[in-house]
């Protein structure tokens, strides 16, 4: 029996039985300290999933005046989890998670395009392991060549590794010096490959943040405060995690 076999088996009883840790660690014969990390070890492996019963009904009532508001064919609300950092990356990415295994559950996309940021990273860490057979990720950004809290290469490799699917980072920068440098970079048969496999992708899953300086793309130092956000400034906007490509 694995390591992973036997968090599963200590933090069943834990979830669904209600049996303590003390009581666990009893019927296994190890010591508390053991139980609690093997228990935590389950859930943050995706190796237990916990719902929740429960209708937020003002949430609801919002995604439905939403969807009637911009004719969406689908919203999703999330609900506040009392965080207090500038942005709620923890509900957000609690709703990524569940719009993303609803997705690899139906099994109706081969190719799933991905965005990258602050918010795509706490999707894919609430995301639960699933096995996606079949499927591909491909990162439809450039990476990021400054710092960045988190990188491309980080969430595809993490999707890859949760789902056991194939995953392909852009080889290319975020942004192109000039033209005639971005002809030259479409012109490499790797970067041609992944735009082939961008172009097939069904649905698109995308984290955005604050179009201001205090959103993640303007802390990475990738554009220019005064020329690249200038036309761009707006009301914040969380959320808006999946849209199908432009055909």
């Amino acid at each position: 029996m694995d390591d992973a076999d036997i968090a599963t088996r200590a933090a069943w009883p834990h979830y669904a039985g209600g049996m303590t840790q003390s009581a666990i660690a009893e019927r296994f014969g190890i010591p508390v300290t053991r139980a609690h990390r093997m228990i935590a070890r389950a859930a943050k492996n995706g190796l237990m999933r916990v719902f929740v019963d429960a209708s937020v009904a003002g949430c609801i009532a919002l995604e439905k005046r939403l969807t009637a508001r911009f004719g969406l064919k689908a919203c999703t609300v999330a609900s506040d989890l009392g965080e207090t950092g500038p942005m709620p990356l923890r509900a957000l990415g609690l709703a990524g998670a569940t719009l993303l295994l609803a997705i690899l559950e139906r099994g109706a996309h081969r190719a799933i395009g991905v965005g990258h940021g602050s918010t795509m990273a706490a999707m894919v860490e609430a995301l639960p392991a699933c096995a996606a057979p079949g499927v591909q990720f491909v990162s439809m950004l450039g990476g990021l060549t400054r710092r960045f809290a988190a990188t491309p290469y980080d969430v595809i490799q993490k999707l890859a590794k949760k789902t056991g699917a194939e995953a392909f980072l852009m080889p290319a920068p975020m942004f192109a010096n000039s033209l005639a440098d971005k002809q030259v970079l479409l012109a490499q048969p790797g970067l041609a490959e992944i735009m082939r496999t961008i172009d097939a992708a069904t649905v698109c899953i995308l984290g955005i943040g604050a179009v201001d300086m205090e959103g993640g793309i303007a802390r990475a130092n990738v554009v220019d405060a005064e020329t690249s956000l200038r036309a761009a400034r707006g009301p914040r906007c969380w959320g808006s995690f999946s849209t199908p490509p432009a055909r």
